[in-house]
């Protein structure tokens, strides 16, 4: 099996070596399963096995309440028990008494487990005291830009600073039109290897049915499915902005506590994601948090959103590795879209214009002097005659 490479897998593959489990967990279509196939394949002893919970008889097998039964059964697939064994199960979800079974079997017997999950809400209600010490997560994201590009073929040089993603006009050139896909479409596997445009709105239209229909019946018991759908679709409309919880209720109709609920839900679903206010240092501010989706693809299905914060959106996504986001405000006037917080290194601000000219790189210099932030950087998406001074969306991969 060859899989497209991976940010995750060095990673990964590194992870094997002591005994812990491995849990990869993200949103549903992100490539869990082709990276966890990949993965077992990287264990050279024969005595291994993948087993799919969709399954409903590999499903059932783990849901005995005799764990020495699941014992039972990997014997009688051929695998030794007394041997440093394998096994990888896919969509963890679905057996909601799996980490009790999974503790029970790596204490008593030499294995090695591989999950894969699609939600942190199962992971974190059911997964965090029983493997406690036992377990190393992994967050499998939307391809990222420079994994974009493998995926469609185009060779790129992965740049390590910020100052080398400087527009480049001979680079822009060459990638503008797969960077506009990217903006459109977003990073889904199988919707950045899809050639056909329509075809792509269907796999999303498709991904984000499974989603209602699968993900959120299976992992929560929300009455209404229907208010969620309709909050979604309110929240697409509101990426980049601040979140203002008591009009999110008024506009969909349901009550305060209700859409805290739902946007829980939906973070640790990996469907969105909220960016605190920065403070400084490690100080906690109790400001609004402001809202992006994981993926531009799924964001565009739910409603006509503007150019300008599909870019914005995109760029929060190309920037979530690089360490942690927030953004900073005073009042109404002073806004800087991103400040990027990275361990032993300074803070770096961070502002995304979708036509950048002069007056935004020396108000953003002026506003990360004022607050102590020695670099700041001016992301934009296209060029202007008069002004090149900035960094180019598409050189972030």
């Amino acid at each position: 099996m060859n899989p497209y490479p991976r940010l995750l897998f060095p990673a990964l593959k590194e992870s094997l070596a002591d005994r812990r489990a491995i849990v990869i967990t993200g949103m549903r279509r992100t490539g869990k399963t082709t990276t966890l196939r990949w993965l077992l394949e990287q264990v050279s002893s024969s005595n291994k096995i993948y087993l799919d919970l969709e399954r409903l008889d590999q499903r059932a097998v783990f849901q005995e309440s005799n764990y020495d039964l699941v014992l039972d059964y990997l014997r009688n697939r051929g695998l030794d028990p007394s041997q440093p064994m394998t096994v990888a199960l896919d969509e963890i979800q679905y057996v909601p008494n799996l980490p009790s079974v999974v503790k029970y079997l790596h204490d008593a017997y030499p294995i090695k487990f591989l999950l894969t999950g699609s939600s942190s809400f199962y992971l974190k209600n059911y997964f965090t005291e029983s493997l406690a010490g036992r377990k190393v997560v992994f967050e499998m994201f939307p391809l990222s830009f420079g994994e974009f590009l493998g995926f469609r073929g185009t060779p790129y040089r992965n740049r390590t600073s910020f100052a080398e993603m400087h527009f480049d006009p001979h680079e822009y050139e060459r990638l503008k039109g797969l960077y506009d896909e990217y903006l459109l479409y977003g990073g889904l596997p199988d919707v950045v290897l899809e050639s056909r445009p329509n075809a792509r709105r269907d796999l999303l239209n498709d991904i984000f049915s499974s989603y209602i229909n699968i993900d959120v019946r299976a992992l929560a018991d929300f009455q209404k499915i229907g208010e969620l759908q309709q909050l979604m679709r309110v929240l697409a409309l509101r990426i980049g902005n601040k979140l203002d919880i008591t009009k999110l209720a008024s506009t969909v109709g349901i009550s305060r506590p209700t859409v805290m609920q739902y946007l829980d839900f939906l973070e640790m679903t990996y469907v969105i994601r909220r960016v605190p206010a920065y403070a400084g240092g490690d100080k906690a501010s109790a400001l609004a948090k402001k809202l992006y989706f994981c993926d531009n693809g799924i964001a565009g299905i739910l409603a006509n959103i503007g150019e300008g914060a599909l870019f914005e959106n995109a760029i929060h996504n190309q920037l979530r590795g690089y360490g942690k986001l927030s953004y900073l405000t005073k009042g109404s006037e002073h806004e800087i879209d991103f400040i990027l917080t990275r361990e032993n290194a300074p803070d770096i601000a961070l502002e995304v214009k979708y036509h950048p000219i002069p007056s935004d790189d020396q108000k953003l210099k002026r506003l990360a002097s004022r607050y102590q932030i020695a670099e700041s950087w001016l992301i934009g998406r296209y060029p202007s005659p008069e002004f090149q001074g900035f960094l180019w969306g598409g050189l972030i991969f």
